[in-house]
């Protein structure tokens, strides 16, 4: 009887003891600047949106193909000057209020009006990335979006104030998630920041952020895609690579981005870890400021061009993991460069000696070179590539001051007045087509930090977006290469492939070439 009532007791507990609670962690390689949807710039701030928020419009897993996101179609009219976009119905944000019509262009306007009272521009926002992928805001001469109209309750149409076959790949990027109007409504300037709650429609809830530690985000279990299968999800914001590495290893961590290309051997040689190696769709480059009284001369730009040796640079410090070449777009776009453009810069530090002596600088200057204080999938390792240009630099008499700050101070001062005289920046693709890369960086409002912005490279860059066929568009890119190479205020320097890793058991993650992806797809049923 007494073995009875044991074994009683002991299905008992066995019955009410909780199932095994799956944390899914993630090592990013830095702090987010904000969780507000449309007031970012930056890759580690994205990666966190894209687990709360959803786009109009997504990219099939692995790829920048477009698929259907909060929008189930999108339709132009004859000559792409408006585009038709049809809701998914029956969706929810986390706050239980209804996506329709009037969340979509209540997020659409506050990001384009600079007018609009939730728009909170007096308060600190920029909406910087809209002037970047969109020409402006409403009113600017140079703006893309005409009007934002709700046609019905589920249907949206955006009204252009010129073609554009690229306006559903820009709706698409990880920028423009769409957030909760109520949400906004509530906490006001606070939405975004740690002291408020992130509240979209994606796969994961935001339930909490420890400035300088993690993120904290549980399961959307009304998620009306793939639901995800994880009970908890951590983002920690781990700066050093190797401390990122070192946690994967130790099983602190799960998964990662951006480890330095030289950990691959290491990732390689442990059992419980694997390599995952993102599709190469980036540019890492060094930016030439026209304000600074020696870079405002091209024979100044174009000497430095010549004197980084930067496939030797790529080699030392990308384990076989990047190319180097004089093209602004990734290698799957090659399609747009020039066939008049060198396949890359020429390395030839007398020459660059001798043209800087031209331009009446024989003996040389000094100036400051700003580093990135994060790794990033361009430049893993920012630090020691920087000294390395700084030393090539004074092969030729330029002294090179190595600076730099904290990210978001960073990311901020580059486009503030006067700007830096050189500093490291680089850009993973939004989607796939040339107007991302060209347009974000030379782009009506994305060349303020290089004060350079010719009235005929931005006819180019219109034209470009309007093109139809992928024929067209690579006339115009073509041009657009050589203009932006002969200028030289931007020199590429790498394409990187970037590495990251996982432990064994982590299944179903399908990285982006994008840089980020929602994380609702894996599966680490097999976590000890």
């Amino acid at each position: 009887m007494k073995k009875l009532i044991l074994t009683a007791l002991l299905t008992a507990c066995a019955t009410a003891t909780p199932a095994f609670a799956a944390t899914l962690v993630f090592g990013n390689n830095g702090e987010p600047v904000s969780l507000e949807s449309g007031n970012i710039t930056d890759g580690i701030s994205i990666l966190v949106q894209r687990q709360i928020y959803d786009t109009l419009i997504d990219f099939k897993d692995g790829t920048t193909d477009l698929v259907p996101g909060l929008a189930t179609s999108w339709t132009p009219n004859a000559n792409s000057t408006a585009w038709t976009f049809k809701l998914r119905p029956n969706v929810k944000f986390h706050d239980g209020t209804p996506m329709n019509a009037d969340a979509i262009v209540f997020n659409l306007r506050r990001w384009w009006d600079k007018a609009d009272a939730y728009g909170f521009r007096d308060q600190g926002r920029t909406f910087e990335i809209v002037g970047d992928l969109l020409g402006g805001f409403k009113g600017d001469p140079t703006a893309v979006i005409k009007d934002i109209v709700k046609v019905d309750n589920m249907t949206v149409r955006v009204d252009l104030t010129k073609s554009s076959t690229v306006l559903p790949n820009v709706l698409a990027a990880g920028y423009f998630g769409i957030a909760s109007p109520t949400a906004i409504k509530k906490d006001g300037a606070k939405y975004g920041t740690p002291a408020s709650k992130a509240v979209g429609t994606g796969p994961f809830i935001f339930q909490s952020w420890r400035t300088g530690d993690r993120v904290i985000l549980t399961p959307n279990k009304s998620y009306w895609g793939v639901k995800p299968k994880v009970d908890e999800l951590v983002i920690r914001s781990i700066k050093d690579a190797s401390q990122r590495l070192n946690e994967m290893k130790a099983g602190t961590i799960d998964f990662a981005n951006d480890l330095t290309p030289d950990s691959l051997k290491s990732v390689q040689a442990d059992k419980n870890l694997v390599a995952v190696k993102r599709p190469s769709f980036n540019v890492g480059f060094v930016s030439m400021n026209n304000n600074n009284q020696y870079l405002k001369n091209q024979k100044v730009r174009q000497a430095i061009s010549m004197a980084i040796n930067k496939k030797a640079i790529v080699e030392a410090f990308w384990n076989g993991l990047a190319v180097s070449n004089a093209s602004f777009v990734p290698p799957v776009l090659a399609w747009a460069n020039s066939s008049k453009v060198p396949a890359d810069y020429k390395f030839d530090p007398a020459a660059a000696k001798k043209m800087l002596a031209d331009a009446g600088y024989p003996n040389g200057f000094a100036i400051d070179l700003w580093y990135m204080p994060v790794s990033r999938p361009y430049f893993p390792n920012p630090k020691p590539i920087a000294e390395a240009m700084a030393a090539d630099l004074s092969a030729i008499g330029i002294k090179v001051n190595l600076k730099t700050e904290d990210w978001a101070k960073y990311l901020q001062d580059r486009n503030a007045t006067p700007g830096f005289d050189m500093y490291m920046i680089g850009w993973t693709g939004d989607y796939g087509d040339p107007d991302n890369f060209y347009g974000a960086y030379y782009g009506e409002n994305g060349s303020s930090d290089i004060s350079w912005n010719p009235p005929e490279l931005q006819k180019l860059l219109e034209q470009g977006r309007a093109a139809a066929t992928q024929a067209a568009k690579a006339k115009v890119y073509a041009q657009i290469q050589e203009m932006t190479y002969d200028a030289a205020y931007r020199v590429p320097i790498v394409h990187s492939q970037p590495l990251a890793a996982a432990r064994t058991y982590v299944k179903g993650w399908t990285p982006s070439p994008l840089g980020s992806e929602a994380f609702n797809t894996i599966d680490i049923s097999g976590k000890k």
